[in-house]
């Protein structure tokens, strides 16, 4: 993912020394007007100070890195003034958030000279920075701590939005393959939270961009045709709108009217759901009426007007919106009617005040100057949501991303409590998210509901206006069918975590069953024997093991037949060239560095080998084969730790082994585990690394950090010892690594 460093790269070198200085004054003096004209302020020294120390940290250089932060910054902050809304205090975060990632500036110098809320928009723009892992972290995982930054200040995200945004229109100067990846991370991460926050022109010039770059010829056909179309689309706008425009001025409205476009990607997203051509597509654009109202007329004009156009073209009862007696969740408000024009024409026709058009266009950013108890309580309804659902225990990030994606673009639909409460859900929301959003427990307990007073299941589908009254018993208890009942991110959350509370009820009763029992046959109750079970039946937790005792999915028969056998190693099943040799072996170490072999030919190359998990072998190592009952010959290390165990025990079922050199191009998996001193670019400079081997494939990366120390595992294929040797010599001399070793096996915590 791109980050402000990316961006940098899009501009032309700027002008050196004095003059590339006194530009850089220009624009700031072109910045400060427009934010008089916004915001009616004097030069703010705050702003002032900030833009000094940016041009100062970078002044003296010529390069790439340093003259296109100040002018690239320059450039976002007049996007967020001018198209997003954001005042004063976000474009200074803008300007000192590069001064802070070169280091030039430390954060607690920040909160001394800016206050909290700068420092928090500028922590909050690094913390999103870190996540710009290239390939590592999942989509997933970055979509949840964005948000989780949101839930901090909004004014972080819409940043964020605003960078993003300055890198899509200035996407024609990156490579083609960056290019298809911001336009899909656009279409899948950024367009959709525009659309939740209410940023509809952000979202639709991210979508159309997207479109361009990932289906160019869909875009470039339909660019075309309503470029083709444009004279006749003009011509009938002017017919439709003339009587509108007539009857509105001897009403005596102050208003503007004009026609709108449908966009590029709402065209096509429309020709797909109808699977129909261009020419099938009736509604190409919408007019839209805007009204100069005082605040406490505006309602009554907004109905005025539409009695007005209704009057003229017969409307659709159907297709009427009223988001402004219940505006939506994000602050929208608008009334929309779709009315027959000329020639039987549907047109689409929306109806706002001045001040609604920029909540519309601006989204919450807008609410800032528009303040108000009612639509801030909304705003804050919905970050509370947010946090609730962030906030949950054990919620999965995938689960979540979708959950919350699906929700995004969900048309909402209004429900009363019995005390006439109103509450907003999804569409397709049921009685079972209702009872979860009154509170939790009555969601758990719930057995259906009084929807009209009249009974009905818990997966009864609420509609607009229900009148809801929830059912509960105290012996109902949450189901695993319930997840599919549910729509809302809440519920399902809820759901999840009650399921795991059963859960681990039930296998606190497993546990006690299986230390009953092994201290009946007078087996040690230990780890080691937890583990060994663990990897027996291929299960990750132990509270699963205990879960399947307790519901009798695992004999404890077989339990008992286990332990008492001599351990077997977990395999792989990757099948190298092996050649063995089956013969008794008293001195492993000795006898595997002789050259007394018997090498195996073709007539038995069929003999059934497999590596062993407990010390993970590749090709170059020392091994040796043990003959396992039933499972043919595991081939293991010979320091593997369970080496010692295995030879002083079954010496008879050893035999010697060395590595056939095939010429074969097969990749072994290798576990590194790295140490070393905390770096936020510790993920983009170890990708750097591998980036450099192709026959590397990174399977998993994790990185944890305590007390200024990362601590890290990769998991990786490599051909040879040679090449793993090769790997943790340039893995060890990026800066800042302590250690850098190769673990004995594929999940070591296992072993």
């Amino acid at each position: 993912m791109a980050n402000f460093a990316v961006s940098l790269t899009l501009n032309h070198m700027p002008p050196s020394g004095n003059d590339y200085i006194s530009l850089m004054r220009h624009r700031y003096g072109i910045l400060l007007r427009a934010i008089r004209r916004h915001r009616d302020l004097k030069e703010p020294a705050m702003l002032k100070q900030a833009f000094s120390l940016m041009l100062e940290s970078f002044r003296d250089k010529k390069d790439i890195t340093g003259s296109y932060v100040v002018d690239s910054a320059m450039k976002i902050a007049s996007i967020a003034l001018s198209e997003i809304g954001l005042g004063v205090t976000s474009i200074t975060g803008i300007f000192l958030y590069p001064v802070v990632r070169e280091k030039a500036l430390l954060l607690p110098d920040i909160q001394k000279q800016w206050g909290s809320q700068v420092t928090r928009i500028v922590s909050g723009l690094n913390s999103i920075q870190r996540l710009d892992s290239q390939d590592f972290a999942s989509q997933a995982e970055n979509f949840r701590s964005l948000l989780l930054n949101l839930a901090g200040d909004v004014r972080v995200i819409l940043i964020r939005l605003t960078e993003r945004l300055y890198l899509m229109r200035n996407m024609k100067i990156l490579p083609q393959d960056k290019q298809i990846v911001l336009a899909a991370e656009a279409s899948y991460l950024y367009a959709p939270l525009a659309h939740r926050l209410g940023l509809y022109l952000i979202k639709s010039e991210m979508e159309d961009i997207s479109l361009k770059y990932t289906n160019r010829n869909t875009y470039d056909l339909i660019a075309r045709k309503l470029a083709e179309t444009m004279r006749s689309r003009r011509q009938f706008i002017h017919n439709f709108i003339k009587p509108i425009q007539e009857s509105l001025k001897m009403q005596g409205f102050d208003f503007e009217i004009h026609g709108r476009p449908k966009s590029i990607y709402s065209i096509w997203n429309k020709m797909q759901k109808k699977n129909t051509d261009f020419e099938n597509i009736y509604d190409l654009f919408a007019i839209r009426i805007i009204l100069n109202s005082e605040q406490r007329n505006e309602k009554a004009d907004c109905w005025q007007v539409y009695s007005t156009v209704t009057d003229i073209y017969q409307p659709n009862p159907l297709r009427l919106r009223d988001w402004i007696s219940v505006p939506k969740t994000n602050g929208y408000e608008s009334l929309h009617t779709t009315v027959v024009g000329p020639g039987g024409r549907w047109v689409e026709v929306q109806i706002r005040t001045r001040r609604m058009n920029e909540i519309a266009e601006k989204g919450l950013a807008a609410h800032w100057k528009y303040k108000g108890a009612d639509r801030e309580k909304s705003i804050d309804d919905w970050l509370a949501k947010v946090r609730e659902v962030l906030e949950a225990p054990e919620s999965d990030a995938k689960e979540f991303l979708d959950d919350f994606k699906l929700s995004l673009y969900a048309k909402e639909i209004f429900v009363f409590t019995p005390k006439g409460d109103l509450r907003k859900f999804p569409s397709g929301a049921t009685v079972l998210d209702f009872a979860y959003d009154i509170h939790t427990q009555l969601g758990s307990t719930c057995v259906g509901a009084k929807v009209n007073g009249k009974n009905v299941s818990i997966r009864h589908v609420l509609r607009n206006g229900d009148r809801v009254e929830i059912l509960s018993s105290k012996n109902q208890n949450p189901k695993i069918d319930w997840l599919g009942i549910v729509v809302t991110s809440k519920a399902k959350t809820k759901i999840r975590f009650k399921l795991n509370e059963e859960k681990v009820k039930i296998a606190e009763n497993g546990k006690e069953i299986l230390q009953r029992r092994l201290k009946n046959w007078k087996i040690p109750f230990s780890d080691e024997n937890v583990r060994k079970l663990m990897k027996h039946y291929k299960l990750k937790i132990a509270q699963d093991l205990y879960y399947m005792i307790s519901t009798d999915k695992i004999d404890m028969a077989g339990i008992k037949e286990f332990l008492t056998e001599p351990e077997q190693p977990e395999v792989q099943e990757e099948k190298p060239g092996i050649e063995a040799e089956k013969a008794p072996v008293q001195d492993i170490e000795k006898a595997l560095k002789s050259d007394d072999y018997l090498i195996i030919d073709d007539k038995v190359a069929h003999v059934d080998y497999k590596l062993a998990r407990c010390c993970n072998p590749i090709f170059g190592d020392e091994i040796f084969g043990f003959v396992t009952v039933g499972e043919g010959i595991k081939i293991h290390r010979l320091n593997c730790p369970n080496a010692v165990q295995l030879i002083s025990r079954y010496g008879y079922r050893v035999v010697k082994a060395r590595w056939k050199a095939t010429g074969t191009d097969a990749l072994f998996p290798v576990e590194i585990a790295m140490e070393g001193e905390h770096d936020p670019a510790i993920l983009n400079n170890i990708s750097n690394v591998l980036a450099k081997d192709l026959k590397i494939n990174l399977q998993s990366i994790s990185i944890d950090n305590a007390d200024g120390i990362f601590t890290g595992r990769l998991k990786i294929t490599v051909k040879d010892t040679k090449h793993l040797d090769s790997l943790l010599a340039r893995l060890s001399t990026i800066k800042g690594v302590y250690h850098v070793t190769r673990l004995q096996s594929i999940n070591a915590k296992e072993s």
